[in-house]
């Protein structure tokens, strides 16, 4: 009788006694959203391009030796997830462990304002790696130009938000199966041309390079030779330390296993630790293997000193450089084909890592905003869901504010400069649940000792502690090296300023929004003491 009595107030603490939120996907569907999260061809290929900044570093070795290191971070998010299986993620870690304040400030500044600035993000690769690239096969000049431009930036955002809110309105069931279709298909589209880079020789592709250039871009002459000397870099003797500094560049692509770590209160079987490391650490050390295959072969048939010369035109503006778009590697691959069809028909079908990634930008973050409501941080309204499980005003305050950001984005004269730190604003956000989960069995050891992952010690030491030790080390490493190193283009004082008014913005809702609870008798301290029901 006790106990039910005590489950009852722990209850009325709550916004309601149970979340509306259903488990509608499996450990398979959590493998799939987070082969999407660190997503090779969108995120990875975008940021293997800034390569040839640090010349002396071996792209392939940043790749495999920060994803198995990132093998910690799994295990750090699949023991809290076998803990405490609640939607919110790290905001209901960090609240319960160390303290409401810092898991609303963290939670709120690194999922939730934080994801209105990658919309823009987001649209920039949709133009780069699907538009452009499919205008240009069709000889749409203006449609290229358009999508290159600024209005068309904003044109993609717009799509970007509104498809990925689709996508979340039809609730998580519905989700999986689209994420599934584009995954499988997607997956079919990157075997063709890793096999297309495997069958041909470099000579084929300079041939197949040269005539499509001049077919598809205009170029003349051997455009091969012209793109190498255009953005050349030298090759200098590669070096174990400028290999370490590739890495924090190259986590803009692999550091998001744990992204759907918030959703793992909709997951079956969110408690069974083993699963939860099949699903962020397998996803992890599967498109590791990929990615160091896909740059061996880019080595093999494009040429190293081709590909860095390529994205090194890019990005410092080249003039003379026989490709004016972004050099991207579907396309490359696809004009093996002489056929525009083919052509197209290659980049489309990539093009499905993009739409099946798409919803990630919104989903995992409005489980946060239903979280810090669910608590009554936030008013209670936000915390309705509809009928199939999806909170949709939490979608809305993730839609609209992110119109009026990549508005500000694509036209505002030094807007982008402002969102420069996006990337570790989040990184912060995860190393608050690093702390929380190296300390976890000390400060909450009835959870702890009740959990799955209690057995699980190395040395005495309790297995969590060790991978989240582990995971912080790797964190600060990466974000001191943003800080303090140009090379990045992160550490821009008008950005870290604008991220700062963030964090204080998140500061001032949780003091007035504290008060006002205060106001009216209750306590936000004896919530972040219970774990919300399912």
């Amino acid at each position: 009788m006790a106990g039910r009595q005590t489950t009852a107030d722990a209850g009325d603490l709550f916004q309601r006694r149970a979340t509306g939120l259903l488990r509608g996907w499996s450990v398979r569907d959590a493998f799939i959203y987070a082969a999407f999260s660190i997503n090779l061809i969108t995120l990875g290929l975008f940021i293997f391009s800034y390569g040839p900044f640090i010349p002396e570093g071996s792209l392939v070795m940043a790749v495999v030796l920060s994803g198995l290191y990132l093998v910690f971070q799994a295990v750090t998010y699949a023991s809290l997830i076998a803990v405490m299986p609640r939607a919110g993620g790290d905001y209901v870690w960090q609240s319960r462990v160390l303290s409401g304040g810092i898991g609303f400030v963290l939670s709120v500044t690194g999922w939730w304002f934080i994801l209105w600035h990658w919309v823009p993000i987001y649209a920039n690769i949709l133009n780069v790696q699907v538009l452009v690239p499919l205008s240009r096969i069709f000889g749409l000049e203006g449609s290229a130009s358009f999508f290159n431009g600024s209005a068309g930036l904003f044109v993609a955002s717009l799509a970007v938000a509104l498809l990925a809110s689709l996508y979340i309105s039809l609730g998580m069931r519905a989700y999986a199966r689209i994420q599934k279709f584009c995954f499988y298909v997607g997956v079919a589209g990157l075997a063709v041309m890793l096999v297309l880079l495997l069958l041909h020789s470099r000579s084929d592709f300079i041939s197949a390079f040269n005539s499509q250039a001049s077919e598809v871009f205009g170029a003349s002459g051997n455009a091969y030779r012209q793109t190498i000397e255009a953005g050349a870099v030298g090759r200098p003797e590669v070096a174990f330390y400028p290999t370490l500094l590739l890495i924090p560049m190259v986590v803009f692509f692999n550091l998001w296993s744990n992204w759907g770590a918030t959703l793992y209160g909709e997951v079956r079987g969110a408690s069974d630790f083993r699963k939860n490391i099949y699903a962020m650490g397998g996803a992890l050390l599967a498109t590791t293997v990929v990615a160091a295959i896909m740059l061996l072969l880019f080595a093999k048939t494009f040429g190293w000193d081709f590909y860095y010369a390529a994205n090194n035109a890019y990005w410092s503006g080249a003039e003379n450089a026989p490709i004016p778009d972004w050099p991207y590697p579907g396309l490359f691959a696809a004009f093996f084909f002489d056929s525009p069809v083919l052509q197209a028909l290659l980049v489309g079908v990539l093009s499905l890592w993009f739409f099946g990634w798409c919803g990630t930008v919104f989903l995992s973050s409005t489980r946060v905003v239903f979280a810090t409501a669910f608590d009554r941080v936030l008013p209670e309204w936000v915390a309705k869901t509809s009928r199939n499980g999806v909170p949709y005003v939490a979608l809305l305050l993730m839609l609209i504010p992110s119109i009026p950001i990549s508005y500000l984005y694509a036209f505002g004269e030094n807007f982008a400069t402002y969102t420069l730190d996006a990337t570790l604003v989040i990184a912060m956000t995860f190393f608050g649940s690093a702390v929380a989960a190296a300390v976890l069995p000390w400060r909450k050891p009835e959870i702890y000792n009740a959990s799955p992952i209690a057995r699980y010690t190395l040395f005495g030491v309790p297995l969590i502690t060790v991978a989240a030790v582990a995971f912080g080390v790797f964190l600060a490493f990466c974000l001191y090296q943003w800080v303090f190193r140009d090379v990045y283009g992160v550490n821009n004082p008008q950005s870290m300023i604008y991220m700062l008014a963030l964090y204080a913005i998140a500061i001032a809702m949780y003091v007035g929004f504290r008060l006002l609870r205060r106001a009216q008798g209750m306590d936000l301290k004896m919530v972040y003491d219970e774990i919300p029901e399912d």
